[in-house]
C-alpha cells in the first residue's frame, strides 16, 4: 500500500474497476427485492453545477447502501434534452441545437463519471432521440382517440422575444425568465391534455403518499385546490354571466361583478368604450401567474353593461378588473367588498359601495335577529371599516352569522349556503358544484427543439393523429436558423403531407410538446429503455413504482404532478400497474455560496471538475454530505473542502499505519481486554448508528459524524497486541464499509489494503455485534435538586437498591447532601439519579 493518499490514481483504478465488471449492469432478478433509486435528470447544459453534484451524489449514496443491503438496484441516468436554451444557444453560436445538445450530454457524462455514480449506463436514455420520443408520440396519438387532448384558443404567456408561449412559473416580475422580455397575453390555439378529468384522483392519492414531504403534498393540494361552492347566474341582456364561490352565503352583499379583461363581456363592452378598450390592452402587457397577480395593484374599468342580482333583481355594474384571471373558473367574479380583501381593495380604491352581510360572533348567546338594543361587545362585533383586515383575518364560517340579507338574516353560514342554493336552484340560476383551481395541461409550444406533435391538419377531416406505422415524426437535426423563428414553420419538406383519413393535402402540426411532457414519463422507461416495438414491457412490472426519486423542491408542484398524472394514464392504458409512481421522495436543499444561491448571475459559481482536480472526487462527494442534511440549504465553505480532505488523508494514514505493522500478527479469540471491550462497543455502537442515519433517517451527516469520532477512538487506540490489532482490523474495516457507499473510491484502494479479495461494492453493510454492545457496567449522571453533581458506574441491571446507594456514597455528591434530610430519590433506568433534599 502506498504511503501516501493519491486521488487521481485511487480513483482511476476504482473507476476501471468497476467499468471492467459491468458492476452497476441492473438486470431483473425475481430472487431479490428490488430498489429502483432515480434522481431528477439534468438538462445538458453543457457543465454540471454543484447542485447537480449534490442531487446524485445523495441518489448514489442511498443506491450503495441499498446495494450493500442485499437489494438488486437500478440507478439509471439520461438526459431532459429538447427545450429552449439549446435552441437560443444555437442561434447564438449559429450550431444546430441537437449537435450543441449532443456534445454537452458527452461532456456532462464524463463529468459524472469522474464523479464515481453507480449508474447503469447501458440504460442511458436521452430525450432528445426518436428512439425515446416516438412512445411519447404514439401514446399521444392513444390519448387523442380516447378523447383526453384537445386543442382549443387559450390565454396564454406570451414571450415577443423567444416567440414561444411560457408557463406561469416562467414569468419573472412580468418578464420571461430567459428573455427578459415584457410577457404579453395574447389568444393562439394551443394543444391541452385533459388533466381536470383526473383532479380527484391527483388529489385523492395524496394520502397514499406518506413518505414524501409535507410541504410538497400541501403544494399539490394547493395546485389541484379542491372547492365545494355554489355557480350563480347573474343575468344581463343577452346571457347569463357565471360565477363560482365557496361563500354563497355573502351573495346579498355583492355590489358589483367583475370580469377578466379577456372575457367576452370585456370585449364586447371595448367596442364602444375606448376606455375599456386601452385597459384590455394595458392589461396584455404581463403574465398570468396568479402569485404575481396578488401582489400587484388591482386595477380596473367601469363598463357600461350591467347584470341582474339573481335574488333581488338589483342593477349590478360589471367592471374589467386585472385581478380577474379568465384561466380560472369562468373568468368572472362576484364582488362581495366587505368580506373578500381583494374586491375591498379594489372596492376602496374606486370608491364602490360595501355592504357587509356577515357578523362575527364572539360570544353566540342570541341569534341576531333576537338581539336586544345595545347588546354588548360581549355577544357580538359590530363591523368597523377600519378594522375590516382584522375582521377578515377570523375565516371560519363557523363564527359568523348572516345580517343585512332578508329572509336569510340570522342564519348561520352553512345554513344560509343550503338556503340560498335552494331559492337559485329554484329559480335556475345557480346549484351547488365542486371546482378545481387546476387547469387542463397545455403542452404545445411555438419553438422548434422539441418533441414534434404527432397531429396532420387536414381542412376537410380536422385533426388526424398520425398513424402508428409512419410514427416517428422525426424531428430534422440539421437546421439553420433566421431569427427565433422556428425553422419547422418554414420548411414545406416538414409540414407538407398527405391526410391519412382522406388521402388529401394537408400540414403537419409545426408547434412541439413542452419539455415537461418528456420529463413526465422517463422514470418507466428506463425499465424498458431498449424496447424497440412498445413503449414499455413487462420489465416496468418488476422495477416500478421507484422506490426513491429525489430532486429539487421547485419541481414539487409541475413536475410531480405531470408525473403523477401520467403515470395514471399510463395506468388506463395498461402499460404500467398501480396508481403512483414515487414511493418516496427526497428534495434536497440549494447549494449557496455566500448566503445565496449559486448562478452565473452572481458570480458566485464553483467549478466541480476543479475542485476534482484539485482534492478528488471522494472529498467533493464526502462534503457535500457532510456540510448539511439533505433536505436544508448548504452552504459552500472552502474550509469545508479542505477539512474533508484531511479527514480522508487521515483514514488513508491510519489504514497504512495498520497493514505496514506487519511483524505481528493479527489473533483472534481471546477474551478482550478492557480498552479493547471499549473500542469493540463503540465500533457496534457506530454500526448500529449509521445504519439508521444512512437507511432510515437519511442524515448523512450525522452518520460521517460517527465515523470520524470513532476514527478518532482508533488514532488514540495504542494496542498493538494481536488481539489489540485483531480489534483495530474489524475497526478499519467497518469504517471503510460504512464510508463506502459516499466515498467509494478511496474505500476500493483500502478494503484491497486490507487483505480483501472481494471488492467493497460487492461487500455487504455490517452487522452489530449484540455481545459486543452488551455493558457490564453503566454509567449513571447523579443530580442533586436537580443540579449535576456527579457520574456513578453501576453493574448492568442493577436494582433500585444498589443504583440509591451507590449515587449516595459518590464522594462528590455527599458534599452536597451532607447535614441535609434527603427526602425523595428518584431512579431513572440507565439514565440519572436525582437526589431531592432539604
Amino acid at each position: 500500500m502506498e504511503e501516501h493518499y493519491e486521488p487521481a490514481k485511487v480513483e482511476r483504478q476504482a473507476q476501471d474497476y468497476w467499468a471492467a465488471h459491468d458492476t452497476f449492469r441492473a438486470l431483473e432478478d425475481t430472487t431479490k427485492e428490488k430498489f429502483y433509486c432515480l434522481s431528477m435528470f439534468p438538462y445538458p447544459s453543457g457543465r454540471l453545477h454543484m447542485g447537480h453534484v449534490r442531487n446524485y451524489t445523495i441518489g448514489d449514496v442511498i443506491s450503495r447502501y441499498q446495494r450493500m443491503r442485499g437489494k438488486n438496484v437500478m440507478q439509471p441516468m439520461g438526459w431532459d434534452a429538447f427545450g429552449l436554451p439549446a435552441e437560443n444557444a444555437a442561434i447564438k453560436n449559429n450550431v444546430p441545437p441537437a449537435r450543441w445538445t449532443y456534445e454537452n450530454i458527452d461532456t456532462m457524462r464524463t463529468q459524472l463519471m469522474r464523479l464515481g455514480f453507480g449508474y447503469d449506463w447501458a440504460r442511458e436514455l436521452p430525450t432528445c432521440r426518436p428512439e425515446y420520443y416516438r412512445w411519447e408520440q404514439w401514446f399521444f396519438t392513444r390519448l387523442f382517440r380516447k378523447g383526453l387532448v384537445y386543442k382549443k384558443k387559450a390565454i396564454v404567456n406570451w414571450d415577443p422575444v423567444d416567440q414561444t408561449v411560457l408557463a406561469n412559473e416562467q414569468v419573472i416580475d412580468g418578464r420571461g425568465w430567459r428573455s427578459g422580455a415584457a410577457v404579453e397575453r395574447c389568444e393562439i390555439p394551443q394543444w391541452f391534455l385533459k388533466i381536470t378529468d383526473y383532479a380527484e384522483q391527483l388529489l385523492r392519492d395524496l394520502e397514499r403518499l406518506p413518505d414524501w414531504p409535507a410541504q410538497v403534498l400541501a403544494m399539490q393540494r394547493n395546485w389541484i385546490g379542491k372547492s365545494e361552492g355554489v355557480e350563480i347566474g347573474f343575468p344581463y341582456n343577452g346571457g347569463v354571466l357565471k360565477v363560482f364561490t365557496t361563500r354563497a352565503d355573502t351573495l346579498m352583499g355583492a355590489t358589483y361583478v367583475a370580469v377578466a379583461p379577456e372575457h367576452p363581456l370585456a370585449a364586447r363592452a371595448a367596442q364602444d368604450d375606448e376606455r375599456v378598450a386601452a385597459f384590455i390592452e394595458d392589461c396584455r402587457q404581463g403574465g398570468l401567474a396568479e402569485a404575481e397577480l396578488a401582489v400587484q395593484e388591482k386595477k380596473g374599468v367601469p363598463t357600461k353593461l350591467t347584470v341582474q342580482h339573481p335574488l333581488t333583481g338589483e342593477r349590478l355594474p360589471i367592471w374589467v378588473a386585472n385581478y380577474v384571471l379568465m384561466a380560472y373558473g369562468e373568468g368572472a367574479v362576484m364582488a362581495v367588498p366587505a368580506h373578500d380583501e381583494r374586491d375591498f381593495e379594489f372596492a376602496h380604491q374606486y370608491g364602490l359601495p360595501i355592504k357587509q352581510v356577515l357578523e362575527h360572533v364572539l360570544r353566540r348567546v342570541k341569534p341576531w335577529k333576537e338581539r336586544s338594543p345595545g347588546a354588548g361587545e360581549d355577544q357580538y362585533y359590530e363591523f368597523d371599516p377600519a378594522t375590516w383586515k382584522d375582521w377578515y383575518a377570523s375565516k371560519s364560517v363557523d363564527d359568523v352569522l348572516v345580517v343585512n340579507s332578508g329572509k336569510y338574516n340570522g342564519l348561520s353560514s352553512a345554513e344560509a349556503i343550503d338556503a340560498i342554493a335552494a331559492d337559485l336552484a329554484a329559480k335556475r340560476l345557480g346549484e351547488k358544484r365542486t371546482q378545481f383551481r387546476l387547469r387542463d395541461w397545455g403542452v404545445s409550444r411555438q419553438r422548434y427543439w422539441g418533441c414534434p406533435i404527432p397531429i396532420i391538419n387536414c381542412r376537410t377531416c380536422g385533426a388526424v393523429p398520425v398513424p402508428d406505422e409512419q410514427l416517428p415524426v422525426v424531428l430534422p437535426e440539421d437546421v439553420t436558423f433566421k431569427g427565433v423563428k422556428s425553422p419547422l414553420k418554414t420548411n414545406p419538406d416538414f409540414y407538407r403531407t398527405e391526410c391519412p383519413s382522406c388521402g388529401g393535402p394537408a400540414e403537419r402540426e409545426t408547434d412541439t410538446f413542452d419539455t415537461f411532457v418528456e420529463s413526465s414519463w422517463y422514470y418507466a422507461r428506463f425499465c424498458s429503455p431498449d424496447n424497440n416495438r412498445a413503449m414499455l414491457d413487462a420489465r416496468v412490472d418488476y422495477w416500478l413504482p421507484v422506490d426513491q426519486y429525489i430532486g429539487g423542491v421547485e419541481h414539487a408542484v409541475l413536475h410531480l404532478l405531470y408525473a403523477r398524472f401520467f403515470h395514471k394514464l399510463m395506468r388506463d392504458e395498461g402499460l404500467v400497474k398501480g396508481d403512483e409512481p414515487f414511493t418516496r421522495l427526497l428534495t434536497q436543499g440549494m447549494v449557496l455560496n455566500g448566503g445565496i444561491k449559486m448562478s452565473k448571475s452572481k458570480g458566485n459559481i464553483v467549478d466541480p471538475e476543479a475542485l476534482i482536480e484539485r482534492f478528488g472526487a471522494d472529498t467533493v462527494r464526502l462534503f457535500m454530505m457532510f456540510a448539511a442534511p439533505p433536505e436544508q440549504a448548504l452552504e459552500w465553505s472552502e474550509s469545508g473542502v479542505e477539512g474533508a480532505h484531511r479527514f480522508l488523508r487521515r483514514l488513508w494514514r491510519q489504514v497504512y499505519i495498520h497493514v505496514d505493522d506487519n511483524n505481528q500478527s493479527i489473533a483472534g479469540g481471546q477474551r478482550l481486554g478492557e480498552d479493547q471491550k471499549r473500542l469493540s462497543r463503540k465500533l457496534h455502537e457506530t454500526i448500529v448508528k449509521v445504519s439508521d442515519d444512512i437507511g432510515r433517517r437519511y442524515t448523512f451527516n450525522t452518520a460521517i459524524a460517527a465515523n470520524m469520532e470513532l476514527l478518532n477512538e482508533l488514532s488514540r487506540f495504542g494496542d498493538r497486541s494481536p488481539q489489540g490489532r485483531a480489534v483495530m482490523q474489524e475497526a478499519l474495516e467497518a469504517i471503510v464499509l460504512m464510508l463506502s457507499p459516499i466515498v467509494p473510491h478511496i474505500a476500493h484502494r483500502l478494503w484491497r489494503a486490507l487483505g480483501h479479495e472481494t471488492a467493497v461494492v460487492n461487500c455487504a453493510w455490517p452487522r452489530p455485534d449484540e455481545g459486543a454492545l452488551a455493558r457490564e457496567t453503566t454509567e449513571l449522571v447523579v443530580q442533586v435538586n436537580g443540579k449535576l453533581r456527579g457520574h456513578i458506574q453501576v453493574p448492568a441491571g442493577a436494582d433500585r437498591v444498589q443504583t440509591e446507594q451507590t449515587a449516595l456514597s459518590n464522594d462528590n455528591v455527599r458534599r452536597y447532601i451532607e447535614g441535609r434530610r434527603v427526602r425523595k430519590l428518584v431512579v431513572v433506568p440507565n439514565r440519572l439519579v436525582n437526589i431531592v433534599v432539604e
